[in-house]
């Protein structure tokens, strides 16, 4: 067993197990928990981020006013922004940490589910091979992976007759949307980053600003092009994951570039 399996995926693997058990031996509950679970161990860690974030958006006027003295100085813009941050208390790499640490944590569940619970003859045997003793599985047990509609170890597609590519499912496409509105919540601070890069002079800044604009649909996209290759169960831990980020950013800023579209909705009904 390496050090990743040691530190990653046997304490992932055996988290999974004790929510298995709490949640009636239903994987599909048994992930959303633990899913829940992970984002609250990592909020301490995040909320920095987004509370520097909603600091950043507010005070894009004054970056903006920043850039433009220091426009043909790039080392006096560099020292500027970094003095300007500190005196407002901003740490802009605040939270890189946990983010990180999700990317890390989807990794390794990516390979709890290709691993171990994709190994449809032995899923067993291979499961206790990371699992604690307390919670080693008789090899009478059966592992539930049903979940609604879904196998959570097989991907969230629908294979239609006459098409050449499967059609992404409910639960991916959830996924998908509630990761763009995510993204679109964002959209005041994409705005005020825009603004300022047109101020400036340097392409770097342009070039930014673009890639912040465009992974608002581009990593939706990339979110179901992917996900259609990996277990339901990644798609389903993706979705509590984006769902519990979009209440991290309503209480933090609020709709944010939802707004418009909210107040849109409110006057419908």
């Amino acid at each position: 067993m390496n050090i990743f399996q040691i530190i990653l995926i046997q304490p992932l693997t055996n988290g999974l197990v004790v929510f298995y058990n709490l949640l009636f031996h239903n994987m599909g509950l048994a992930i959303i928990a633990f899913s829940i679970f992970l984002r609250l161990v990592l909020n301490p860690l995040t909320k920095p981020y987004m509370d520097s974030m909603k600091k950043m958006r507010d005070l894009a006027p004054e970056l903006a006013k920043l850039k433009e003295r220091h426009k043909d100085d790039k080392q006096g813009l560099m020292k500027a922004q970094a003095d300007f941050y500190k005196s407002k208390g901003i740490n802009p790499t605040a939270g890189c940490l946990p983010y990180l640490l999700q990317i890390v944590v989807l990794i390794a569940l990516y390979n709890v589910f290709t691993t171990v619970l994709t190994n449809q003859v032995d899923v067993l045997q291979k499961l206790n091979e990371l699992l604690y003793d307390p919670l080693k599985f008789a090899d009478s047990a059966i592992l539930n992976t049903k979940f609604l509609y879904l196998d959570i170890t097989k991907p969230d597609i629908f294979n239609v007759v006459g098409l050449p590519i499967p059609l992404p499912g409910p639960i991916l496409l959830l996924a998908a949307i509630v990761q763009m509105i995510s993204a679109k919540m964002m959209g005041p601070y994409v705005e005020a980053e825009k603004k300022v890069a047109r101020k400036t002079e340097t392409k770097e800044d342009d070039m930014a600003a673009a890639m912040q604009g465009s992974a608002i649909y581009t990593m939706p996209l990339i979110t179901i092009v992917i996900g259609v290759q990996f277990a339901s169960g990644l798609a389903l831990y993706w979705l509590v994951f984006s769902a519990y980020q979009v209440v991290q950013q309503y209480i933090s800023g609020g709709w944010g570039g939802l707004t418009p579209w909210v107040r849109k909705i409110w006057k419908k009904n």
